[in-house]
């Protein structure tokens, strides 16, 4: 549902791209996107299962969503990935995500799944990876991309990423801290719509490389109906 002049989507491969001339205008519409789908996966199969993204975008996404109207008792709410550090730390994903709209909508709490990572990488992706088992397909995938092209916490060069994993340990991440935990992009792909969230002139580079095919990891995000990114019109400059 897209109304600015600007935003005209294109295709690239199965990456399409929607610009946006205001941010206010972007998140608009990732909110239209995320109770959309959630209302098919609802109405379809009973359950809507999400996949949260960290930083600092999605966080005014998460706010506007608090007074949506969708039956939150069907929501299974999951993460991309997390920071090996403290559980009340407010640089952890889970507690960002609680604060800006977890702890604000009646989910039940066991559909909520942290990822323990304060018990570190190794431990953290074990448990997650059995968690993951019955989770299935997921609805919605919410993703970021770092100034170096990262989704995620897998990093350019440091991804050891395989078919059979859908948990993996990260012990030597490029910015603090160095010890996280993130789904594999094998298992982000596994989702019936994927969408990105790009804001700031600070991924300007990531962009353009994404667009002109480098080998990132954003790139390796590729789900069978395709990939949408919402992104600052100025960005493709």
């Amino acid at each position: 549902m897209s109304t600015t002049a600007d935003n005209v989507a294109s295709r690239r491969g199965d990456v399409r791209w929607h610009p946006f001339a205001e941010s206010g205008a972007l998140r608009d519409e990732a909110q239209h996107r995320v109770i959309a789908a959630a209302t098919k996966a609802i109405a379809q199969r009973g359950r809507f299962a999400i996949v949260l993204a960290g930083g600092s975008t999605p966080r005014a996404l998460y706010r506007s969503l608090q007074h949506a109207d969708t039956d939150w008792s069907r929501w299974h709410v999951y993460f991309g990935d997390e920071r090996c550090v403290a559980a009340d730390d407010p640089e952890r994903n889970s507690v960002m995500a609680a604060a800006t709209l977890l702890f604000h909508v009646p989910i039940p709490r066991i559909q909520i799944h942290d990822i323990p990572a304060e018990f570190g990488a190794a431990h953290a992706t074990r448990n997650y990876s059995r968690t993951l088992r019955d989770a299935g397909e997921f609805d919605l995938v919410l993703l970021g991309l770092g100034e170096d092209g990262h989704v995620a916490s897998l990093f350019p060069g440091r991804v050891t990423d395989s078919a059979e994993a859908d948990v993996i340990a990260v012990f030597d991440a490029p910015k603090p801290p160095p010890e996280r935990v993130s789904l594999s992009a094998e298992r982000l792909s596994r989702t019936r719509a994927a969408l990105f969230l790009v804001e700031g002139e600070s991924k300007r580079e990531a962009v353009h490389r994404w667009r002109n095919g480098a080998d990132l990891p954003a790139a390796k995000i590729r789900p069978p109906s395709g990939v949408d990114v919402l992104l600052e019109a100025r960005l493709l400059d």
